[in-house]
Formats: C-alpha cells, structure tokens, sequence
C-alpha cells in the first residue's frame, strides 16, 4: 500500500540536534522528539543485530477515528525506522483496537492466541495493543493474566506517547502498561502517515459528553475537547500543500465542536475557516448528532461551494420513548422537523443514518415508529444493527431485553424497507453529469477506475491509474442499486 506523509524538514532539522545525554524535556512535542530519536537509535541497534531491517503491521478495528488515530502510529513508526509489512509475520505488531461491541473483543483475543504462536518462533518480536478496548479496566485485568506474551498497553489518550513506549517496551522485559482514565491534553505536530496522497482525515476533536445508555465510547475515549481553530486550519494547509483535495473532519460529535475553548467557536465558523483555504476541493465530517445541529450549520451547507452535500444524521429509533431511554436528547418530531429544515434548504442533500434495533422493552409499535420515520425522509442509506449488549452500559442491565427472534424479524423487515428505498433515492441522479474524485482503479475490473460523487455514492467508469486523486465530470449511465456505471465527460 501506498502511503503519503507531509515532508517535515523541521522535524529532521530538531532530531539532529537533540542530545540523547541529556535528560528528556519535561514540555511536548519535544519530550516525543527526544523519545523518537532515541527510537531511531534503538531500532537500528536491533536491525544491525539481525542484520535486516525491522518491520511493523498495524491492524486497525472500528471507526474512522481509530483509522486516523492508526495513521499517527504509522507515522511514528516509520520515523524510527521500522518498515510495513502486509501480515502480522512482523518484529512489531500493533492492534489498534475497537471496543463498541462486545464481539469486537473476542476478535482480539482470538488474534492474540494467533500472534503467540508467532512470537514463540521470535522471542524479540514486540505485540503492542491500544485504542478503545485498553481503556476497559477488567481487559486489562485479562491480558496480565492470559495474554503476558504482549509487551505494551496503552488507551486512547496518550496515543502521542507512542515514541516514548515504543523505547519503554524496548528497553523493558516485562509488559508495559500505560493507560489514563481521562486528559485535556491535544499534541500537536507529531509524524501522521495517510493512505491516500489525496484525502485525509482531520480530527478536529476527541471525546464524548453525551452518554447514549447503550454507548460505551463516553467510558474509553473522555470528556470532549476540540482542537484550537487555528491549529486545524494550519494542519490542513498544509496538507493541501502536499496534495490533499478533500479532508473529512472528525469527532465523535463534530455539531459540538468548539464548547470547550478559552473562545468558544462553533462548528459552523469552523467550516467557514476551513471553506477560506485555497486549493481544498471537497470537506466531509462525521458524525452529527441531531441535539446540536444548528440552522446556522445548515446555512453554512447551503452557502457552501467545498462542504459535500452528504449528512450522515444517526436516527438510532423512531419512537420519542425509546429514544428518550437511549438519552438521545431529541424525540420523533423534533428529528423529523430537522430534516424537513435540512432538505428545504439542501433539496439534492443525501442523507444516511444509523438504527438499532431491539434496544430494551422496544414494542412492536416502536418498532413501526422506527419504520414510519424511515418511510418519511427515505434515507439514501442506514446502518442498521441488531441491539448488543455492552457491559458497562445502562442499557445492558435494563429488563425487557429483547429476544433474538424478534429482534432478527424486525431487522429483516427495516432491511428490506431501508435497501428499497436506498436503491430507489439512489438512482435519481441517473443520466446527469456529476463531479466525481477519483480514489483507485477498481479491484474487480483494471480496465474502470473508482470514484466517489459529493453525495458519497461510489461511480464506476472506464479510466486509468492515471486518472487518481483527480476531479473529473462523469455521465451516469447507469444505477446498479448503491453504485452508478458511468462515462467520463470531456
């Protein structure tokens, strides 16, 4: 896989003239500077031992924060020398990990017991695991008693550490173990690999205040807090100097960006900023929560000539009393009004959702609110998930859990609803001339390329490698359900 790094001759300028004899700096990013030269140092120790170089794999489960938050490991990673390589076969392995359900946990243990057989083949090999699911105490409490082999721990809050473990559990023949229940620290300047020369995400935040009784995210990623405006914007400068033609923002809660600042900036005036800088094509954002999205955000949407007219709006039910036992902070009605405002204001705007079904004591006639909802603002998508349990949530002691079986045939039942009216909203843009950027040569067919209208919907046309990380206007000639065949114009 390709990957793409802003060139950062600064950083190579300040690694130069650290001196590893003297102590550590006490003030970031330094401390992570002197800790990545160290790294270096480390690392090729060990390559002039083995007599190659010293390779990494990242696997990354979850979300597109747990991706971005992947792409800073990377960054770091190649900065003290290792290489990639494509399968856990490697010196380093790092499981970046998910924690939103509770299978997602088994995934990991059932890797571990995998990557144990490896190790056992190479003693100096180093297994590290971090993200949402390090941030539960009784998983901790589980990899020190069955899992010893691993030998770095750390969450969701210190990821900036990353240089520094990396020669903790170097230097260490025991596990390491770093984990913070919460922080109001945000590091900046520190390596970032991308897999795309042409678009990037852009945490603009981190956390969650709302507490969804089934969510754990609360629990493993803190309280929020949003990075300063003017950092954002100078991030994303420059990496439209080094190519990028669309970023999309990210935050558990991006509509709440801005409440915590010494000068509080709402995500609207953000957008604005971020519209201003010459050269960025198209912006992105997720997610939304229906609480906190403004009129004047919707105005900003309106007006705008780069934001994507794509909203992904989570629903998670229909019924007011549901939704109130979720602790959404929004009813049916008032859901429902909010789109009539959005798609007045933005009539081609394609929206998606999210929707659980079967949370607990959810009725039959919920469930038909849920259905009726998705009737009225025919989502061009929705992700829709059966009810897990998560330990730690409200919700998972709640009574009135719901069975398998009823829950699998309403499932089915707003599957089929969902996906008719998908394909049907899908293909109303049949036989215009949309813009599209172009991401890959398609892996099923070399002969068409891979790109992605504003909308989000993917587009199929006849191209070549050439054609990547650029604009192009393409004829629609076709809807095959969530995807178009089409032909470049011009």
């Amino acid at each position: 896989m390709e990957k793409y790094m802003l060139k950062n001759k600064e950083l190579e300028e300040i690694l130069e003239k650290i001196d590893l004899n003297e102590a550590p700096p006490a003030e970031e990013p330094m401390r992570q500077y002197y800790f990545m030269k160290k790294a270096q140092m480390l690392v090729q120790k060990k390559s002039e031992e083995l007599g190659r170089p010293l390779t990494y794999h990242v696997t990354t489960f979850g979300c597109q924060m747990n991706a971005r938050d992947s792409e800073k490991l990377v960054g770091i990673l190649d900065e003290v020398g290792y290489t990639e390589v494509e399968d856990e076969n490697a010196d380093f392995v790092i499981y970046n990990t998910c924690t939103v359900r509770e299978n997602a946990n088994q995934r990991v243990y059932g890797r571990l017991g995998y990557l144990h057989s490896i190790k056992k083949k190479k003693p100096h090999m180093m297994i590290a695991l971090c993200g949402c699911m390090m941030q539960e105490a009784q998983v901790v409490e589980k990899l020190k008693k069955s899992y010893s082999f691993v030998n770095l721990i750390f969450g969701t809050h210190n990821i900036y550490k990353f240089s520094e473990l990396i020669v903790t559990a170097l230097e260490s023949d025991r596990m390491v173990i770093d984990i913070w229940k919460d922080t109001d620290k945000i590091v900046e300047d520190l390596p970032s690999e991308r897999k795309y020369a042409f678009k990037s995400g852009v945490n603009i935040m981190f956390g969650c205040n709302n507490f969804c009784s089934y969510c754990i995210v609360p629990y493993v990623r803190g309280r929020e807090r949003s990075r300063n405006l003017k950092d954002i914007v100078r991030e994303i400068e420059k990496l439209v100097e080094d190519g990028v033609k669309e970023v999309m923002l990210l935050g558990q809660n991006v509509n709440s960006y801005g409440k915590n600042l010494e000068e509080p900036v709402t995500f609207a005036q953000l957008l604005k900023e971020i519209e201003k800088i010459e050269g960025l094509e198209r912006i992105r954002f997720m997610t939304s929560h229906p609480k906190d999205l403004s009129d004047e955000l919707i105005e900003v949407m309106k007006d705008s000539k780069k934001i994507c007219r794509h909203l992904h709006l989570p629903l998670q039910s229909g019924s007011s009393r549901i939704l109130k036992i979720m602790n959404r902070h929004y009813d049916k009605e008032r859901y429902l009004t909010l789109v009539k405002k959005i798609k007045t204001a933005m009539p081609d705007i394609s929206l998606t959702t999210d929707i659980i079904v079967g949370f607990p004591g959810e009725t039959e006639e919920d469930f038909l609110e849920t259905m009726d909802v998705v009737k009225k603002v025919r989502f061009d998508s929705a992700f829709t998930f059966l009810y897990s349990k998560r330990t730690g949530t409200p919700a998972a002691v709640m009574e009135n859990q719901i069975s398998e079986d009823v829950m699998k045939d309403r499932f089915d039942r707003l599957l089929e609803e969902v996906q008719t009216i998908g394909r049907e909203m899908s293909s109303r843009d049949t036989g215009s001339v949309q813009e599209v950027l172009v991401e890959e040569v398609n892996e099923h067919d070399s002969s068409l390329v891979t790109g992605r209208m504003s909308n989000n919907l993917l587009v199929h046309f006849p191209g070549d490698a050439s054609l990547i990380g650029s604009i192009v206007s393409v004829h629609l000639d076709e809807c095959r359900g969530f995807y178009y065949m089409g032909t470049k114009v011009g």
